[in-house]
């Protein structure tokens, strides 16, 4: 149901930002392989940005098929990586975006790393963040 509901939004983002990218904003698209890698670019549509990110997505090991797209923002903004571990071992990334200000980026990590509500992760931190150029800066400890 959740995929389903994230597919209509792609789609739904992918029709209004036509007309929109010709203003020169980008977005954001990041793709995951759970345990195998992942990927992060920018572009003006949906399609192109996912593209790209899936292209590092396999660079980094990973099947093209395994790589698949986790989120989408235009325009894109201030964005956060986070790493995240479950109680029983396995990983993935979780990334927000869209956010206006790195501050505000950083907030949301925290509060999705609440541990009050994430009681089954061992692990949860902010690991990057990207701005609307797709340009990575590390998160300070």
């Amino acid at each position: 149901m959740t995929r389903r509901i994230a597919t209509v939004l792609i789609a739904l983002l992918a029709l209004c930002t036509g007309a929109s990218a010709q203003d020169g904003r980008k977005g954001i698209a990041f793709v995951q392989a759970v345990e195998q890698g992942g990927g992060v670019c920018t572009g003006a549509t949906p399609k192109d940005a996912f593209a790209c990110a899936k292209k590092k997505c396999v660079a980094e090991g990973a099947a093209a098929e395994d790589c698949m797209e986790q989120a989408w923002c235009y325009p894109g903004f201030w964005s956060v990586d986070l790493f995240v571990q479950s109680s029983d071992g396995p990983h993935w990334h979780e990334y927000f975006c869209g956010w206006n200000t790195k501050e505000l980026a950083l907030a949301a990590a925290k509060a999705a790393c609440d541990p009050k509500v994430r009681k089954d992760v061992m692990e949860c931190a902010p690991v990057a963040l990207y701005d609307e150029d797709g340009k990575q800066y590390p998160v300070d400890p």
